[in-house]
């Protein structure tokens, strides 16, 4: 038993929970409970789904709109204001003779509007990307009113008889009525990567039962069908299931992603910066003002530095990301990995489909001296078409092409005893036929593992033993047709085995090796363009498969991926973790592995500090998928697949892929722009506004005035997710780096803050502006206006609003809200914040210090991309 079994071993009885319905016999567990076999009515299953609910996890069942509220009400920035909120309730109102409300009501104003904005965004971007998964998401076979239909899983209720094949999702916890070599991997329940037989009746008795491995006839929810086939009853759905009693015991998802982290540091560092600017600009100004006007100027400094409507353009650029993305047939699943996905800088990928054209050909069906014989393609027929696993290209190859030689009379001639599945360490398939008078073992699969099985050969019905020189010509030709990009797979058999109806891989030993069968998947002709335009784009492609070196080098060669060596899976496994990725320093090549080595070289990418893209679409790709960056399947894979994936592609094309890639780019870039401007200009202005509150005899803005001023300028950035990103700026992988953040707050900060004190030097020595509101009134109209136009010489590395242009919706806010900064000295609200009207010399001195600023601003920007090497 394994550890996580173990783990939650205690907190589950698993024969109080499962023991009759496990143990019973058929017949009687169908009397019990009485169960139908042609399914539930449409009627019935309404009601259950009425009185039962849908089958969801509590976990994972969808948010309420009041979640999304309360997590926008409660951000730490915001639970910041409210606490300063309830210290002026007692500083501004029970204090002085006159409460003053002002400063509480602006306050109350940003929590508000940084609230619904957020909740707004985050409750739509959600439902969004609900919407969008709902276009791929896993369904399952049900019979209803006596026939068979595809229903969501959370549709499955009590009582519903569920169809299961190769590839399926259990979607809720089944008692098995009927299984044809049903093998279910639950590994993700149990940790154990080896699949589970389960039968139609237990072996076991109540007593005996200590672990859901000892669960014969029960298959669980969050499990997979690894082969076979089985009719089941739904006994437990939701939180009755195992699954939803464990829950919470078991690690689901993927950790936070550098992005994520680097969001979150960045919210630490401002909320500790805040914390220490609160007491020293109060001790800077007490000395000079009265204390609670100290406290609160202080105060609104803090406020001032932090980018309140971050939660906001986060939800908002992630969600636009993700219908971008939807138009280019590219589905988000989960939001937070639209960054990866932009970030990702290594794709590891399968050849087939991907590459080739998945589109498999039967070319050839060879005895063992590589002549073209019937007697191969009839052997390998009824191997494909009597095995019940996942039936891939593969096994449709051979009974297309079966049947296109008249050999559909095989299915009626013969019947099917038993099976022994597939699995990726064996490396082969058998099936026992029978056509009544005698039973056959026949066995597909790779050339290496058929002959170490083999002790004979048949020639044209002659039976000789295997030799050394027999085996050395096989593989020989074999390698011959890999090096033209055949797939071969290699077909034995074996007749001496009457004595027993049920067969084990023990049995697959003294087997008479009959020839081989070849397959031709072509490369695609569009993946050389884009495999180069990927490289392009910072994306190096790394071939994971199972297939022989021989083929995967014909194929890569064709497509432009190259290697000095092919790595095969046996080697990785003789070598530690340092010297694998030594390996993959110089390696872009992997053949033959399985899907744990493959998981393994992802894993190992990743810790390498890579961001590491997995394309997949089948049983053996989920380990590999959950391990990566970003796991990416396509809208037909196996359910597993597509459950265990981040992005799904609704077409399996690099091209798409590489789409859905630079829109993630897109979205970080902009999220980055917001980000950068937020930092960088509330630094400058904060210790501009410092500076002069220790220089001159007065603020040189009042509390209340810095914080609609602070809304203002960021309701003027609301619409950056809508904006144009450059071109160039979408060449490379774009990764979160605290220190580039630094590097820019402190260049380009302290620019912008001369540029304020030139307008303080001007207004005091110039202009000698001695009237405190009209002072504060320039200041106040400067900020927004110079913050506003600056945002277009940040936007972009290149000459802006001539080279590069942003997005309307851009251009209206940054010019209304410029307007309005202007013209709010002139209203009623200007008036009870403390502005006053401003003359025309005086708007002119704040557009020639802005545009003034731009110019300076653009020569920083060149020297500042060939300090750094980067902007945005």
């Amino acid at each position: 038993m394994s550890n996580k079994n173990n783990a939650i071993k205690d907190e589950v009885n698993i024969s109080k929970l499962y023991g009759l319905e496990a143990t019973l016999p058929k017949e009687e567990f169908m009397q019990k409970y009485k169960v139908k076999e042609n399914g539930l009515s449409s009627q019935e299953a309404e009601e259950n789904l009425h009185n039962l609910g849908f089958n969801e996890i509590k976990q994972a069942k969808p948010k309420k709109w009041y979640h999304y509220f309360l997590e926008s009400l409660l951000t730490p920035f915001n639970c910041i204001l409210l606490g300063i909120v309830a210290i002026l309730i007692y500083t501004d109102i029970y204090l002085p003779p006159t409460p003053s409300y002002a400063n509480i009501i602006v306050i109350a104003i940003l929590v508000l509007a940084s609230t619904l904005l957020d909740f707004f965004e985050e409750y739509r971007s959600n439902k969004a990307a609900e919407e969008l998964k709902q276009m791929v998401a896993t369904t399952t076979t049900v019979i209803r009113n006596g026939e068979k239909i595809e229903i969501p899983i959370r549709e499955v209720t009590l009582g519903d008889v569920v169809l299961l094949s190769a590839g399926s999702m259990i979607p809720a916890d089944l008692r098995i009525i009927e299984a044809k070599d049903l093998y279910v991997g639950q590994s993700s329940l149990t940790g154990e990567s080896d699949s589970v037989k389960k039968t139609v009746e237990s072996e076991l008795s109540l007593d005996n039962l200590e672990s859901i491995a000892d669960l014969d006839t029960i298959c669980f929810m969050g499990t997979n069908v690894i082969s076979g086939s089985a009719k089941g009853i739904v006994i437990k759905t939701a939180d009755s299931t195992y699954f939803g009693k464990v829950a919470h015991t078991l690690t689901v998802g993927k950790p936070k992603t550098a992005f994520q982290k680097g969001i979150e540091s960045i919210s630490r560092l401002l909320i500790r910066f805040m914390l220490i600017m609160i007491p020293i600009v109060f001790l800077l100004n007490a000395w000079k003002h009265d204390i609670i006007t100290a406290f609160t100027f202080a105060v609104a400094i803090a406020i001032g530095i932090t980018p309140l409507l971050l939660p906001v353009i986060l939800s908002s650029s992630l969600s636009k990301g993700a219908v971008r993305m939807s138009k280019k047939k590219t589905i988000v699943k989960k939001l937070d990995s639209i960054q990866n996905f932009g970030a990702m800088n290594i794709l590891c990928t399968d050849k087939t489909g991907t590459l080739t054209e998945d589109k498999i050909v039967l070319e050839k069906y060879l005895n063992i001296n590589g002549e073209e014989d019937t007697r191969i393609l009839k052997h390998a027929f009824l191997n494909a078409y009597f095995q019940t696993g996942l039936k891939g290209n593969i096994d449709e190859a051979v009974i297309k092409r079966g049947l296109e030689n008249e050999m559909g009379s095989l299915s009626e001639n013969y019947q099917k005893v038993d099976e022994i599945p597939f699995d990726f360490s064996r490396r082969r398939l058998s099936v026992i036929v029978s056509d009544g008078t005698k039973k056959q073992l026949i066995t597909k699969g790779a050339v290496e593992e058929i002959l170490t099985i083999c002790t004979m050969v048949d020639y044209k019905g002659e039976v000789s033993p295997i030799t050394k020189e027999i085996k050395e010509n096989i593989r020989k030709m074999s390698k011959s047709l890999n090096e033209e990009g055949l797939r071969i797979v290699a077909v034995c058999q074996k007749n001496d085995v009457n004595h027993t109806n049920h067969f084990s891989v023990a049995d697959e030993k003294n087997m008479i090796l009959l020839g081989f069968i070849g397959f031709l998947d072509p490369p695609k002709e569009s993946a050389k363009e884009s495999i180069e335009k990927l490289n392009h784009a910072g994306i190096r492609v790394i071939v994971l498969t199972g297939d022989n070196a021989e083929v995967t080098r014909c194929i890569c060669n064709k497509v432009g991926i190259y290697s000095k060596n092919i790595v095969l899976g046996n080697k990785i496994d003789k070598l530690s973790d340092m010297a694998v990725l030594r390996l993959l320093k110089k390696t872009n090549i992997f053949a033959k592995l399985s899907p744990i080595q493959k998981a393994r070289i992802v894993r190992l990418l990743k810790e390498s500090g890579n961001v590491v893209g997995y394309m997949g679409d089948g049983i053996n790709d989920s380990p590999s998928l959950t391990n990566s960056d970003v796991g990416i399947s396509v809208d037909t894979a196996v359910d597993i697949a597509k459950e265990s994936a981040d992005i799904i592609l609704l077409e399996k094309d690099l091209n798409v892929l590489l789409d859905g890639a630079t829109e993630g780019r897109r979205t970080f870039v902009n999220l980055m722009k917001y980000i950068k401007l937020a930092t960088s200009f509330n630094f400058g202005e904060v210790v501009s506004v410092i500076i002069a509150s220790a220089l001159l005899p007065f603020l040189p803005e009042t509390p209340i005035q810095l914080l609609v001023e602070g809304l203002l300028y960021d309701f003027g950035q609301l619409t950056l997710p809508f904006d144009h990103v450059d071109k160039e700026a979408l060449d490379r992988p774009k990764t979160f780096s605290i220190k580039s953040l630094k590097n820019f707050m402190f260049f380009m900060g302290p620019l912008s803050s001369a540029f304020d004190m030139l307008v303080f030097a001007s207004l005091w020595f110039i202009f000698q502006v001695r009237d405190v509101a009209m002072f504060q009134t320039i200041w106040f109209s400067y900020s927004i206006t110079s913050n506003l136009v600056g945002m277009h010489i940040i936007r972009t590395a290149k000459l802006p609003f001539i080279q590069s242009n942003a997005h309307k919706a851009v251009y209206i806010s940054s010019i209304s809200l410029i307007l309005i900064g202007i013209l709010v000295p002139f209203t009623g609200l200007g008036k009870l914040i403390g502005l006053v009207p401003i003359g025309m010399e005086f708007i002119f001195l704040i557009f020639a210090i802005t545009l003034l600023y731009c110019f300076i601003a653009i020569f920083a920007k060149k020297i500042y991309i060939k300090k750094y090497g980067e902007w945005i």
